[in-house]
């Protein structure tokens, strides 16, 4: 029994693509019988007429599970950011108190297992804390001990230093061959206003 014109008639008057349209193969008759859209949707309601699922996933789903940067409605919280600056600040500032001898390694281990359990919100909040304990405390960055004699090595490493003795030389010889050629023009205008004399005389 050929129900292709049944199909596009049912497909028309349910707004779906032809493929998607299922007829009931025990109820054939009925559905031969129908001529307009009403009595397409008589027979969907009946259940001698279905409609095939789409197949995937819908759009509404997709559009829910979209987490690009335009589509987060919340406040970032960066805590885990915050908390590597302030320790990575803290640890650097007392490794700099040790080697400078300012503080003992019992407070310096002390003051390291108080940075990781977030007692210091800050380094201020740490250096009135030192005070408390009767650390002095200078003002401006604490330098680790060590860090004169390192770039003075590096200078040797690398020749600064001969290249400095070197330049001063050769700013000496230019000095001094300067003044002998100044000597010499001298020499050479004197003995022309010598021999101009002459010839006048």
């Amino acid at each position: 029994m050929n129900l292709t014109k049944k199909k596009e008639l049912a497909a028309k008057a349910l707004k779906v693509g032809k493929n998607r349209v299922r007829f009931d193969n025990e109820r054939l008759n009925e559905i031969k019988e129908a001529i307009t859209k009403e009595d397409v949707k008589g027979l969907v309601a009946e259940g001698v007429i279905s409609i095939k699922p789409v197949k995937g996933r819908k759009k509404i789903e997709r559009r829910k599970t979209r987490r690009g940067p335009g589509k987060i409605k919340k406040k970032v919280n960066n805590r885990k950011q915050v908390y590597v600056k302030i320790t990575r600040k803290l640890r650097a500032y007392i490794i700099g108190l040790r080697d400078k001898r300012v503080i003992e390694s019992d407070l310096y281990w002390d003051l390291r297992k108080k940075i990781r359990m977030r007692d210091f919100k800050s380094l201020s909040s740490m250096k009135d804390y030192l005070r408390g304990t009767g650390v002095e405390i200078l003002g401006g960055k604490v330098e680790k001990v060590g860090s004169g004699k390192r770039k003075a090595k590096r200078a040797e490493k690398f020749g600064k230093g001969d290249n400095k003795g070197k330049t001063e030389e050769k700013k000496d010889d230019k000095v001094k061959v300067d003044k002998n050629e100044k000597v010499e023009g001298k020499d050479e205008d004197k003995t022309k206003d010598k021999s101009k004399d002459k010839k006048k005389k």
